[in-house]
């Protein structure tokens, strides 16, 4: 695990799966923690756990001074087809602010588009096929406007699909929802929940404003090996195999097929020094289950 940078105030727009595993990893390092969500409810449960939550919705912007003191600022909140949200309610505060060391911004692996299966590094070029990847490649244009303009500390990481205790295959299983839809020469990548958050803490450790990450493990495979492996590791039996053409998706779920390749994750080793505590799916769910068990 990477040491974590020197204390300062993390503000955290959109804690939701990832950000909050990070604002709690950081918790215990002695940092000040603080961030956004959309309900009160959510808010107190945060507040709890010694987050400093607040509510920032369409409805109810932050009050003034609630950024003061960030020094390190993390943005996951969904972007619109027009770009980024908290830019375009808070881009003057951000800017000001006097002591930002460095700025994250949570985008896709979907701004490169269909790979067909191929490998993609952060040279690639954005191409993105969808709309959600179009947005998110609208919103990582804003913040880089702000880096060229303010010199704001930017960092991008470019994620797949993230998975974790609460949010895998595992889970799935568990619930009934678990689904081995099969699409030939189809692959996924994936990232641990705890890896990402290495990739984020080596980032503040070694800013580098400006630089693309993409954050992903060894091993792209197709989605039902995973679900497959999850059965097996509960004695379960797998759900059956249901060819793409017949498995009735959502619309959403039906665009993540549109797009297949293969996420390269050597730069955030070479520069980073991020070792993977899960280079596959194989360890990130065997261990989740060994930790249950446990408990």
């Amino acid at each position: 695990m990477p040491q974590s940078p020197t204390p300062g105030r993390l503000f955290c727009f959109g804690l939701g799966f990832s950000a909050t595993a990070l604002a709690r990893r950081l918790l215990d390092p002695g940092w000040q923690v603080a961030g956004t969500c959309r309900t009160a409810e959510k808010a107190a449960a945060l507040r709890a756990q010694g987050i400093e939550a607040h509510v920032f919705n369409p409805d109810q912007p932050l009050e003034r001074g609630t950024l003061a003191g960030t020094t390190h600022l993390l943005d996951s909140v969904p972007p619109t087809a027009e770009g980024d949200r908290v830019l375009a309610a808070l881009t003057p505060d951000i800017v000001a602010l006097p002591n930002l060391r460095w700025v994250g911004y949570l985008s896709t692996t979907g701004v490169y588009g269909n790979k067909d299966g191929g490998w993609v590094d952060e040279s690639a070029p954005v191409q993105p096929a969808t709309e959600r990847g179009k947005a998110r490649a609208v919103a990582e244009a804003q913040w880089m406007a702000l880096h060229d303009a303010h010199g704001l500390p930017v960092h991008r990481f470019r994620l797949p699909g993230i998975y974790g205790p609460g949010r895998s295959a595992l889970d799935q299983m568990r619930a009934g929802t678990a689904r081995r839809v099969d699409k030939k020469g189809q692959v996924f990548s994936r990232i641990h929940i705890h890896d990402l958050g290495s990739a984020l803490v080596a980032s503040m450790n070694r800013p580098n404003p400006g630089a693309i990450y993409n954050v992903a493990d060894d091993h792209p495979c197709p989605s039902p090996d995973v679900v497959t492996y999850a059965a097996e590791l509960l004695g379960l039996e797998p759900p059956p195999l249901v060819p793409f053409e017949q498995a009735e998706l959502s619309p959403m779920a039906t665009s993540f097929y549109g797009e297949n390749k293969r996420i390269s994750n050597a730069r955030i080793k070479a520069e980073l020094g991020v070792t993977l505590r899960y280079p596959s799916y194989r360890e990130g769910l065997a261990d989740q289950l060994a930790a249950e068990r446990q408990v």
